[in-house]
């Protein structure tokens, strides 16, 4: 116990306050008159202890500065510059509007505690791209690292700063060629211009219709041309009954 608090006195008290407060504790715990014996012999140990050291100028200056350096480290101890990294996963249109996410972060040595952190996402964020978001108390001066992750897509895939996808369009089509649409995930419509005779598997790339690169500027969309199968219809002869 810290010697101050054994004598009830704080650090700013006088050599007349600390004798004061040893003769009143002192007959308070006596033994003879503490019907818990055991105990007030252990508190008067304390407050003896308490007393040899606070009474004595040159024993106290080395008590206090002793408590200084321990309350220092203490306080040094509690602000740990920890740092965590994670992945936040988001879908593909995220990063074309951009988007505001709360994100929930375990640290992995005290994974009972959850750190809540908002997360803006600009509109034309590269894929991978990571934030670095500064840590509360008591963790001054730690950061989060916080590292985007596409989802799949059941339509687009990703490859670097490319986007993949199908476009089905029919055989006549694909005999006369002509222009189709296709929506991107964030909502803009590119156009794809089809040559005549285009076949099966030929892919087309639209530059610049991609993912937002790092450096800026997008990569390129890679439109794979597949055949939608024709409906035949067939009439059955009619049968007498």
């Amino acid at each position: 116990m810290d010697h101050y608090t054994a004598l009830g006195l704080d650090r700013r008290c006088s050599g007349a306050q600390i004798r004061a407060a040893y003769r009143s504790l002192a007959k308070r715990l006596h033994p003879d008159v503490n019907p818990n014996a055991a105990e007030a012999v252990r508190q008067v140990q304390q407050l003896n202890a308490a007393h040899e050291i606070l009474s004595d100028p040159q024993k106290r200056r080395a008590y206090d500065r002793e408590r200084a350096e321990t309350d220092r480290a203490a306080r040094s101890t509690s602000r740990i510059a920890r740092h965590i990294s994670q992945d936040v996963r988001i879908r593909i249109e995220d990063l074309f509007r951009g988007a505001n996410l709360d994100v929930r972060v375990s640290d992995p040595a005290n994974r009972n505690i959850e750190e809540r952190y908002e997360l803006h996402i600009p509109a034309e964020t590269a894929p991978g791209t990571r934030f670095r978001l500064s840590r509360d108390a008591p963790f001054e001066g730690g950061f989060v690292q916080l590292r985007l992750r596409v989802l799949p897509d059941f339509r687009f895939k990703m490859r670097g700063s490319d986007l993949h996808c199908e476009m089905r369009i029919d055989a006549r089509r694909a005999t006369a060629g002509g222009v189709e649409t296709i929506a991107l995930p964030g909502g803009r419509r590119v156009t794809v211009n089809l040559p005549p005779g285009v076949g099966r598997g030929e892919r087309i790339r639209i530059s610049g219709a991609g993912l937002p690169r790092p450096r800026g500027g997008r990569g390129d969309l890679v439109v794979r041309i597949a055949y939608r199968l024709a409906a035949t219809v067939s009439r059955r002869p009619a049968t007498d009954h």
